[in-house]
């Protein structure tokens, strides 16, 4: 059975150049292209730590095109949800970084025709949406010089006249610009929650501060950019409000917005 935002989602059929966006905490998007459903480090488990509960349960994703995960962190390649998300959407294809797809195909049992890697510049369609991987940098880019990957990615989606770029959890680099330039982003998900020693050494590998998501934006010139993994551990948050402050004080002419949790977003970004 359909969840409310769902059943929103099906009602609504974007025009060319049109995006409809959901956001449900953490670094987790539904994101429609036309009538292509991706859902991007969907996380579902219900942890006692979560901060915010599930959207819904998996057996109701019923919609899905492409379950696209950047690392292999619970909180993005949520793994005990997957054969579940299988099933509700038999058709579905799961994205996941080469370095991580036979792990997870061994601990998940899904077949493996349904599970596709990608590593840094490689490029898959699926629905009509074709899925580019940039690598990105955890802190550290862990790249293996023996097998050529890296297992943390960011994700820029294209379909129906408009580009998303999906930083997955993700610091600065040097030439990670450079490579994202190669594209027209629309929408810019940027992760804001930071990083310190205290994290570190606890396991909690960081990401972007809210200034550097702000900088990154401001290079990078999206028509809008939303803060993305701020919201959802303890000890691991952030105010989004610092980087909406930011942003409109450093960067006024970009669009910025922090969607409802939950709530159908969309935008025209392309003339039809």
């Amino acid at each position: 059975m359909k969840t409310t935002i769902q059943a929103r989602m099906a009602k609504f059929h974007p025009a060319y150049g049109e995006l409809a966006l959901c956001h449900l905490g953490q670094h987790s998007f539904i994101l429609k292209f036309g009538e292509t459903m991706v859902y991007a480090d969907l996380f579902l488990s219900p942890l006692k730590r979560r901060l915010i509960p599930p959207a819904f349960a998996p057996e109701a994703v019923t919609d899905a095109a492409i379950f696209a995960g950047t690392h292999d962190h619970g909180d993005h390649i949520d793994r005990p949800v997957w054969p579940a998300l299988a099933a509700a959407s038999p058709g579905a294809k799961f994205v996941v970084p080469e370095a991580v797809r036979a792990s997870v195909l061994q601990t998940t049992g899904l077949a493996a025709e349904r599970v596709l890697g990608l590593n840094d510049g490689g490029r898959i369609e699926i629905g009509g949406v074709t899925i580019r991987a940039v690598a990105v940098g955890h802190e550290l880019l862990d790249y293996d010089p023996k097998t050529g990957l890296y297992p943390y990615l960011g994700y820029l989606f294209e379909g129906n006249g408009v580009t998303v770029f999906h930083a997955g959890d993700c610091c600065n680099y040097e030439g990670l610009l450079t490579k994202l330039r190669q594209w027209k982003i629309d929408v810019a998900l940027l992760p804001i929650n930071g990083r310190d020693a205290w994290r570190f050494t606890h396991d909690c590998i960081g990401n972007m501060t809210y200034q550097e998501a702000a900088d990154l934006a401001g290079a990078l010139q999206p028509q809008l950019t939303i803060p993305a993994h701020y919201d959802m551990f303890p000890g691991n948050t952030v105010d989004p409000k610092l980087f909406l402050d930011y942003m409109r004080v450093k960067y006024p002419h970009i669009a910025c917005a922090r969607p409802s949790l939950g709530t159908l977003w969309r935008r025209q970004f392309r003339a039809v």
